[in-house]
């Protein structure tokens, strides 16, 4: 059997008697497009913080690729393969896209390789690559400022994508996004390599059930279920967690017919 890309075991963060997360324990296998959902306050947001190492663990362990990574930092975890975008962007708004991607390629390689010309040639090109894989090919010398929003959620990717990650990790990105720009996200997201696991936290199902192949529900910090979309969909026991939330039809009423193709359908959240 193959070892998962990303192990958690028993991972557990308490803020004095609040659990947050609570034991939880989950495999995400190489190459997986792995979605966390839940209702409010189930632990999606804190999962993710400590998985990246911005917040430390209070009990558990965390493997990638067979290594403790558990009281490694938040960039010792990204020199190992973890990237990440964030739900609030963290671009350098003044710089073109393809500087904003240069200088990811940069920090993971080292800015003192950057002044040779074979290897500013090799990094450029490479950003161009990445360009043109998230759509924005024509727009590399563009100032971030003057992008929309989908545009800079397209960079986002590309500027993970430059740290070379074995594990992407995508807080809400579609936060924000009209359909037919999540309908992009989503079509972007699955022309990725195989070779970069995703998981992600996302309040529009329309994306999640379109994009993931497995889906974890945490509720009260806890893992509720992990299965695929349609097991998740038909359980009963997700169906109670979301009762009330005003989103439970989802669950009850199966698959829409317009799942596979983002922003045709009613967008709709779910905290």
């Amino acid at each position: 059997m193959t070892s998962p890309l990303l192990s958690l075991s028993g991972v557990s963060r308490h803020f004095g008697a609040l659990k947050a997360v609570d034991d939880v324990s989950l495999d995400v296998p190489a190459g997986a497009r792995h979605a966390l959902i839940g209702p409010n306050g189930a632990g999606k947001s804190t999962l993710f913080k400590l998985i990246t190492g911005s917040m430390p663990v209070t009990a558990g362990t965390l493997t990638l690729a067979g290594q403790d990574l558990t009281g490694r930092s938040e960039p010792q975890r990204a020199r190992r393969g973890i990237s990440q975008t964030l739900q609030h962007s963290s671009l350098f708004l003044s710089q073109t896209v393809e500087d904003n991607v240069l200088l990811a390629a940069q920090r993971r390689h080292g800015s003192r390789h950057s002044l040779l010309p074979r290897r500013q040639a090799a990094a450029r090109d490479r950003v161009g690559g990445l360009l043109v894989d998230v759509g924005l090919e024509d727009r590399a010398g563009t100032p971030v400022a003057s992008l929309s929003h989908g545009e800079r959620r397209q960079l986002e990717v590309a500027v993970a994508l430059a740290c070379e990650p074995q594990l992407l990790l995508l807080d809400e990105p579609a936060a924000g996004m009209s359909p037919a720009e999540s309908g992009r996200l989503v079509r972007l997201l699955r022309s990725l390599p195989a070779s970069v696991t995703l998981v992600i936290v996302e309040h529009d199902l329309d994306v999640v059930f379109a994009l993931a192949d497995a889906v974890t529900v945490l509720h009260l910090g806890r893992v509720l279920l992990t299965g695929t979309p349609d097991e998740v969909r038909a359980s009963p026991a997700v169906q109670e967690a979301y009762l009330g939330t005003g989103r439970e039809n989802l669950f009850l009423d199966g698959p829409s017919s317009t799942a596979g193709t983002p922003g045709t359908s009613v967008r709709t959240e779910v905290v």
